[in-house]
């Protein structure tokens, strides 16, 4: 990210705390900076922009931000809600879990879409935590059953490969700098393996990854140099450990149409009799890694001005988006000839709680209620901070109403983690009596009772 972006996500927080105002911003640092920081403020409110967050809303959503927002103000928004969903845990869990569901759909696929994939990852494995704890816990446990006599597999196998190929005299030659890191395995995604597509737990084959990257010595030729490090990287591998052939991809040769390039192989690492599950390895070089990590995001930032020949194009595709999401609130809308069962029952609720009839619930009328339930005052006070979104000290039949189809959400959260925890516990076990999967059962059950 350029200077801007870094300055207006230092700005951010100073902005929200009533420290600076975005004149003052404009004028010291500059208009740039003062409009991403007023871009990312408006994306703070994306979702509301629809009652209920399903596939269709979501989908709408992040078309909507892609076509309309500045992908820089997009990208610092991004980086924001990382950090919101690392220090989760001071919230009450009722407001994890939506905040969590916000971004499992919304903000992950965007930060997937403008090319940001690791961030993407981590996104998703967050809100997967909070959304599904057992089901988390439960792949999580059974991804760190890999491990050998203290330190995991994929360590162990990361120093014997680094030194095998500083080794060679060959590569040696080629590159200045040779570099093998862990693979990062997402919980969600192995989750959605192991469930969505059927596959029995010893056949998810990326559980142990490997990346090697390679800085080839600086020269005239040093993109082809680069090249033949990496195919003698694979051949030194190649003898190393037994090789998969179909799952071998070359996409140096024949890069993929985003223009990624690297080496692609899986390998047999079961030893003494042990199996093991396979080992994916990627090669490539530095540069073509930071192409991979970064992708091409950075070819696409708003540049401003009618000069650019994309512009129309951005301009006519935000009117579409804009008409899509309105047509999608539309939808949700009662018919103004009769309501239905649900929305009578709601609004009976409310004019319960509404003990005066003036179409709001206030305080008093909350901690009224709550007392009768034998709750104390302290209770109604921290309920009505959570559901009073506007800030009036009282809560509109659209406030309650909103919230009561957020609890509905939650409940439903509950009810498919038990069901994902069920179905992971009959994909899991019966491998782990067959000694290729080790679940900490004592650790598992003291994380879930704490």
């Amino acid at each position: 990210m350029d200077a801007e972006v870094i300055s207006a996500g230092i700005l951010r927080e100073v902005l929200e705390a009533g420290a600076v105002s975005l004149i003052e911003i404009r004028n010291q640092i500059g208009a740039s900076t003062s409009h991403l920081l007023h871009e990312s403020l408006r994306l703070r409110n994306i979702p509301s922009r629809v009652d209920v967050l399903d596939d269709d809303n979501a989908a709408a959503l992040r078309k909507f931000c892609l076509t309309y927002y500045d992908i820089r103000a997009l990208i610092l928004d991004l980086a924001l809600k990382l950090d919101m969903m690392r220090h989760l845990d001071y919230l009450p869990r009722y407001q994890q879990q939506i905040l969590s569901l916000e971004v499992m759909k919304i903000y992950a696929p965007l930060a997937h879409a403008v090319g940001t994939k690791y961030l993407s990852l981590e996104l998703e494995d967050l809100s997967f935590q909070y959304l599904f704890p057992y089901s988390y816990l439960y792949v999580d446990a059974w991804l760190r059953s890999h491990e050998g006599g203290g330190r995991s597999l994929i360590d162990i196998y990361k120093e014997e490969l680094l030194q095998t190929l500083e080794a060679d005299p060959l590569l040696a030659s080629m590159v200045d700098d040779i570099s093998v890191k862990g693979r990062y395995k997402s919980r969600f995604s192995t989750m959605k393996k192991i469930l969505k597509d059927g596959r029995k737990a010893e056949d998810v084959n990326d559980v142990l990854g490997l990346r090697v990257i390679l800085n080839p010595r600086p020269g005239d030729d040093s993109l082809e140099v680069g090249e033949k490090a990496c195919y003698r990287t694979r051949q030194i591998i190649q003898s190393r450990w037994k090789e998969i052939p179909h799952r071998t991809k070359d996409y140096i040769a024949k890069p993929k149409a985003n223009g990624y390039r690297s080496l692609h192989m899986a390998v047999d690492v079961s030893d003494n009799g042990r199996a093991r599950p396979l080992m994916e390895i990627q090669i490539r070089t530095s540069q073509m890694d930071m192409l991979a990590v970064g992708g091409t995001a950075s070819h696409s930032l708003y540049k401003g001005g009618f000069t650019d020949p994309e512009e129309a194009k951005r301009l006519k595709t935000i009117m579409l988006a804009a008409a899509e999401l309105a047509a999608l609130r539309l939808k949700d809308l009662p018919n103004s000839n009769h309501k239905g069962i649900e929305m009578d029952q709601r609004d009976r609720v409310f004019r319960l709680l509404d003990k005066n009839g003036d179409g709001r619930i206030s305080i008093e009328e909350l901690t009224e209620v709550m007392e009768e339930l034998g709750a104390p005052g302290e209770d109604a006070r921290e309920m009505m901070l959570l559901l009073d979104s506007n800030s009036d000290g009282s809560l509109s039949s659209d406030e309650f109403d909103k919230f009561q189809k957020q609890v509905e959400i939650v409940r439903n959260l509950e009810v498919r983690d038990d069901q994902f925890k069920k179905m992971l516990d009959e994909k899991l076990h019966p491998a782990e009596e067959s000694g290729l999967i080790q679940v900490y059962s004592k650790e598992f059950g003291n994380r879930l009772a704490s």
